[in-house]
């Protein structure tokens, strides 16, 4: 496969912060054009606390209060600059832009630990990073939308910031993500999505490292391999699939529609992905997102709003060297909290109270329809994969 160049270039905000702009065509200067917005300099007051019950970190961010929320569309800050209206994007036009968050979650700060004479509290400044990813300057566009020519750019944005970030002495991990919908939590339209660089490893990924571990141990193999083998194996469940990738609903899948995207080489994180596993990555990814779109009814008057979702990149740890944890398999998670049309999986007393889970769709059944959803050219992907095993 060819491989796909992107052009980056770097700029500076009006307080300091950092954009960078991922472009498809060479020359458009956009780094270069100055904010000029009269900012005062970039700080927060970011804090981790110790949660000893639960052996986790908590970050206390109480500035992100005062964040933009739902703003309307004509002053929405993920838009290019134009004229007099001025946003977080000083260029009028862009491909791909990325720049750390004004209102973070986590960024390094003072030490505002706690007085000593506080016995409960176990504190330390907040580190790592957050930054918003742009993924279009269309504002009314929503990702599965993009062109797969935009898609791939994305993909090689994320790559480049988990190379980036994942080198830094104070990260742990770094996730990209995307909420999508004001059920998730939404409080910017624009399409656009995040990337956390936690100063430590999140509950979730630690929880899958020691399943991993457990799993090298009792039998000499890789957990996630054996789990997409045996996926692949039942087939029943599979959603799409291509050379390089496959997605499928898990046996014991949480969300209502949930699918898991794994290539089929396994790697550590997005940045070790070769070219035609990033090629291919564009196509199925708007496949998903677009059977996700069409799962429930298109919406009329008063109905409901496209589907939510929140799609996950789950990525290895990284050490004090920057080096990935490789026993780690790179995998999305996509999935919805609707359920069915007018009706939202809320997380209750089992699973908000005690993190049990309870499903309330068959996961075979959702793997279903979400394969009816599947546009056309997913279904010819997967005939080609099968032809060529």
């Amino acid at each position: 496969m060819r491989t796909r160049q992107v052009f980056r270039s770097v700029g500076r905000l009006a307080d300091g912060r950092e954009i960078i702009y991922f472009d498809e065509a060479p020359g458009t200067g956009r780094a270069d054009v100055a904010d000029r917005r009269p900012l005062p300099p970039f700080s927060t007051g970011s804090q981790l606390r110790y949660d000893p019950l639960l052996d986790e970190w908590v970050a206390l961010a109480a500035h992100r209060q005062n964040r933009t929320y739902l703003p309307p569309p004509d002053e929405c800050p993920l838009d290019p600059s134009q004229g007099e209206r001025l946003s977080e994007i000083p260029a009028g036009d862009y491909d791909v832009a990325v720049f750390e968050n004004r209102f973070p979650s986590l960024a390094p700060a003072p030490d505002t630990a706690a007085a000593d004479h506080d016995p409960a509290l176990r504190a330390r400044p907040s580190a790592g990073r957050c930054e918003v990813v742009c993924f279009t300057s269309d504002h009314s566009a929503s990702f599965s939308d993009l062109t797969p020519e935009r898609a791939r750019t994305v993909v090689e944005a994320w790559a480049d910031r988990t190379a980036e970030l994942g080198a830094r002495s104070d990260v742990a991990h770094v996730y990209p993500f995307e909420n999508r919908g004001i059920e998730i939590g939404v409080t910017l339209q624009h399409p656009h999505g995040q990337i956390y660089a936690y100063p430590f490893v999140p509950p979730r990924i630690e929880a899958m490292r020691g399943a991993a571990r457990k799993h090298r141990a009792a039998t000499g193999g890789n957990l996630f391999d054996t789990v997409v083998a045996d996926e692949r194996r039942a087939g029943t469940r599979v959603v799409a699939q291509g050379e390089h990738w496959t997605a499928f609903v898990p046996a014991a899948a949480r969300w209502p529609y949930e699918v898991r995207l794994f290539p089929l080489r396994r790697v550590p994180t997005l940045a070790h992905l070769d070219e035609d596993q990033r090629g291919e990555l564009a196509g199925i990814y708007l496949d998903l997102l677009s059977a996700f779109e069409g799962l429930f009814p298109q919406p009329a008057e008063g109905t409901d709003p496209p589907t939510p979702y929140i799609s996950a990149w789950h990525q290895a740890p990284v050490g004090a060297d920057g080096t990935p944890d490789t026993e780690f398999a790179l995998h999305l998670q996509l999935f919805t909290l609707r359920r069915a049309p007018g009706k939202l999986k809320y997380l209750a007393g089992s699973e908000s109270g005690m993190a049990a889970w309870i499903n309330d769709v068959a996961p075979e059944d959702a793997a279903d329809r979400i394969r009816a959803a599947l546009p056309a050219s997913a279904a010819r992907r997967r005939t080609e994969s099968k032809e060529q095993r």
